[in-house]
């Protein structure tokens, strides 16, 4: 599956932001998929995961009461809603496509899943 992330921009801090990736392939509405962020000088973060079906979608701590993710698979498109962006917040965020493991250990690692995004820089302003 190829994934084309897209939304991201200059906000400030306590602004909204949506971010989209849109899969094309036959297997996008049988695959969970994740949402991961990398800050310069930093390692890849988990963001969060959504399941096939969209029933279940764990976060990363990080944004956890503040991000939401949510897909329509009749649109191979999924979703990254971000609200209250602090500047911490600043990142490329990428989606991916995999994780197959319902187990957080699996699920919160970048090597679990096998497509990615090209990524999209989202810069939250103090």
């Amino acid at each position: 599956v190829q994934l084309q992330a897209s939304g991201g921009g200059l906000v400030q801090a306590g602004d909204s932001l949506r971010l989209s990736c849109a899969a094309s392939g036959s297997t996008f509405s049988g695959s969970p998929m994740g949402w991961f962020r990398q800050a310069p000088g930093k390692e890849r973060e988990f963001v969060g995961r959504i399941s096939a079906s969209g029933g279940s979608t764990p976060y990363g701590d990080s944004v956890k009461g503040r991000f939401t993710i949510s897909r329509d698979n009749a649109k191979n498109t999924v979703y990254l809603q971000m609200n209250s962006l602090k500047p911490e917040d600043t990142a490329v965020h990428y989606c991916a496509a995999g994780g197959f493991y319902s187990n957080s250990y699996y699920y919160t690692r970048p090597q679990s899943y096998g497509s990615w995004g090209q990524g999209t820089l989202v810069t939250v302003s103090s």
